[in-house]
């Protein structure tokens, strides 16, 4: 069996970055106004150094074509867009828009989860969905619960201490380790005077903060810094405020603490969260490791969602009540896509929209006359697993109307690349939803003829 998990984003390690970061370094101000946290204007607060590099490179890279005009909204643009509603919950689907949305998947229609809530009304969002209890494999996707069990960890210990939070994920230096082992999946190295930002997989040895190591699991999709984070979790619940522990003793604890052990406090970090949250844990958890090596260290369980747990996730998270608001926001900015943008996210009617953005794959195929798996990426025909999440946010401006909405997708479509699905499907509903918000012409006036 072929399989394949998570995503890559695209390389921007390339001759004309090179040039258009060298060129930024040596002649742009190295100022940045105070924000929050990850959009490219707040790498100084979270030591992201590839913000800096991108920022820097800002106008370069956006003439030509590497990001996209939606990846470069400030850090205080971006909000909890339904905090001011926190008693909200998902109405019931809207069938017109449910069978617009069946419309547009056509026959395939089956093959899919789909959760959808237009909430550019915050104060009447409208909901659609099909399948919504469809479970499958989250892939990469399954990298939200570590962000949650994370959030959710710092708050237990320091839950009136949002310094003592930011200062951990800030200051506290982790070093790749053998849990690493191993993952393709490339990540931007660059640091103040380094003529370009270099991708390449993270090597054991490598050193990042906190902050950076979420930046390469949101944004680069790491197997390899997930991994590092989920770790990084046990040690965070079994020292508490001791927290970080020395490399040293941390090497010590995962040496000596039994395996069942090591295990519990694992499930525990990660599927306790979901259920004080309120979501189900039988619908969505990521039950292990993104490693091999972590698997084998620190056994888990399987891992399942579904796109109504998934839309669940986000709303809450929207709401502010994703641990807590200040949890909340800054899951949201890791999320804020900065990077090259694929599938779902990569059509082009997104561009000038901001795009908070997960998308995982998983695929699988089985012998078959005249079907070679191996020469067709994303397009298993054993199973292929394609999942999205995306929440769009598109500003008025002329011409351009404000829409605010989230879809998550979850794709089974065997033998087509479920990448270009996705991609086409992201057009057919964000024009969907400029329809349900397109200016109604004026009615025609009438006069009696003389």
């Amino acid at each position: 069996m072929n399989s394949n998990k998570g995503n890559s984003g695209s390389s921007l390690s390339g001759a004309m970055l090179t040039a258009l970061v060298a060129l930024a370094c040596a002649g742009a101000s190295l100022s940045a106004p105070g924000a929050h946290a990850y959009p490219l204007d707040e790498y100084e607060e979270t030591g992201i150094t590839r913000l800096q590099a991108y920022f820097l490179a800002k106008e370069g890279i956006l003439k030509g074509g590497i990001l996209t005009k939606g990846a470069f909204w400030n850090g205080d643009a971006i909000g909890l867009r339904m905090s001011a509603y926190p008693g909200f919950e998902l109405p019931a689907p809207d069938p017109k828009l449910t069978q617009r949305l069946r419309n547009i998947l056509g026959a395939d229609a089956d093959r899919y989860g789909i959760s959808l809530l237009d909430f550019t009304d915050p104060s009447a969002p409208v909901f659609a969905e099909i399948n919504g209890s469809l479970q499958q494999n989250p892939g990469s996707v399954g990298k939200l619960m570590v962000l949650l069990a994370w959030f959710q960890a710092l708050a237990d210990v320091y839950p009136d201490d949002i310094e003592a939070r930011f200062r951990i994920m800030a200051d506290t230096q982790v070093t790749a380790n053998a849990f690493i082992r191993n993952d393709h999946h490339t990540v931007p190295f660059w640091k103040p005077g380094d003529p370009k930002v270099l991708r390449r997989p993270i090597e054991e040895g490598d050193v990042a903060n906190v902050w950076t190591y979420f930046d390469w699991t949101a944004s680069a999709s790491s197997n390899a810094a997930a991994s590092m984070m989920m770790s990084q979790l046990i040690l965070l619940k079994a020292f508490g405020t001791a927290y970080p522990p020395t490399e040293e003793v941390a090497a010590a604890y995962f040496e000596t603490t039994p395996k069942a052990k090591l295990s519990k406090i694992f499930m525990d970090a990660m599927q306790t969260p979901l259920t004080r949250n309120g979501m189900s844990v039988r619908q969505l958890r990521q039950g292990g490791f993104f490693s091999r090596e972590g698997k084998k260290r620190i056994p888990g369980t399987n891992s399942t969602a579904t796109s109504h747990q998934l839309l669940k996730f986000v709303m809450l998270m929207e709401q502010g009540k994703l641990v807590d608001p200040w949890s909340s926001l800054h899951i949201k900015k890791l999320l804020y896509l900065t990077d090259g943008r694929i599938r779902y996210a990569s059509s082009w009617v997104l561009n000038d929209s901001a795009v908070y953005y997960k998308s995982g794959s998983f695929y699988g195929c089985k012998v078959e006359k005249g079907f070679d798996c191996g020469a067709y990426k994303y397009r298993g025909n054993r199973f292929n697993f394609m999942n999205s999440v995306a929440v769009v946010e598109t500003e008025a401006s002329p011409g351009k109307q404000q829409l605010r909405y989230v879809v998550v997708v979850l794709s089974n479509v065997l033998k087509k690349n479920s990448a270009e699905l996705h991609r086409d499907l992201a057009a057919e509903v964000h024009g969907m939803i400029k329809g349900l918000h397109a200016p109604k012409p004026p009615t025609p006036s009438t006069t009696e003829a003389p």
